[in-house]
């Protein structure tokens, strides 16, 4: 995962910088984004905290919208749309 983040209307993307499906997550909203248009997102290293290590250390890449809505990994460029419509 970048170091940089995008602040936006409350996208989040958690993950590790050694997290090799974070990656491929974070491709697939730059994928996304080229296709769909604007997409703002900031990154999370749950790393950096016992906290968010603690709810999402198993589970990620997990994406969250504004609303609290969750995704988690697995999943395709087609479910990825459909969360982010």
């Amino acid at each position: 995962m970048s170091a940089t983040s995008i602040i936006n209307k409350g996208l989040v993307l958690y993950g590790t910088s050694a997290c090799h499906l974070c990656e491929v997550a974070q491709q697939m909203l730059e994928y996304h984004h080229r296709n769909a248009g604007e997409l703002d997102y900031s990154l999370a290293d749950i790393s950096e905290s016992e906290e968010l290590f603690q709810n999402y250390g198993l589970r990620i890449p997990v994406l969250q919208r504004a609303d609290g809505t969750e995704l988690d990994w697995p999943f395709s460029i087609e479910e990825l749309r459909v969360f982010l419509a």
